[in-house]
């Protein structure tokens, strides 16, 4: 029975996995997109986001803590160089898992795990999305601004 665990082993000690997705973090941060089977995309997902989410505020603890896990300094200085900035105003969800099918020796499932702002193609064809939060106080936005709008269409038309 599977009770109370958590995490995908991957047919590893924890010694072999950690040191294993502590490379593939650093590949990613290093190369903004890698290819692996889906099964460790998933698992390399949990492992770098806490640790892109701590790049976000640069500190002296912050860089420890994500230095503790990846050990590789010139990877930890681009994370909080160059990656932090670029996602600072996201709030969560930094990578995206592809799937491309299976490969051809064992027919493992393949996926490609990237980051999500540094993928140019999809994001070419999107506007910047547009916050809007709803306010507990009055009504809406949408409907204080309707009557203003048909109000201007009457007037045009009278013209």
């Amino acid at each position: 029975m599977r009770h109370g665990k958590k995490i995908n082993h991957l047919g590893r000690q924890t010694a072999h996995r950690k040191a294993m997705l502590a490379n593939m973090a650093c590949s990613l941060i290093e190369h903004k997109r890698i290819n692996t089977t889906v099964a460790k995309a998933k698992a390399l997902k949990q492992f770098v986001e806490p640790m892109i989410t701590k790049s976000k505020t640069d500190t002296t603890h912050n860089r420890r803590i994500v230095m503790a896990k990846l050990r590789q300094t010139h990877v930890v200085a681009e994370l909080f160089r160059d990656v932090a900035p670029k996602i600072g105003d996201r709030p969560g969800g930094y990578t995206r898992i592809i799937k491309l099918g299976n490969r051809l020796g064992d027919n493992a499932d393949m996926a490609m795990i990237e980051l999500v702002d540094y993928n140019e193609i999809y994001n070419a064809g999107k506007a910047p999305k547009k916050t809007t939060r709803r306010s507990r106080r009055g009504g809406s936005k949408a409907a204080a601004t309707a009557p203003a709008a048909t109000e201007t269409k009457a007037s045009n038309e009278e013209e």
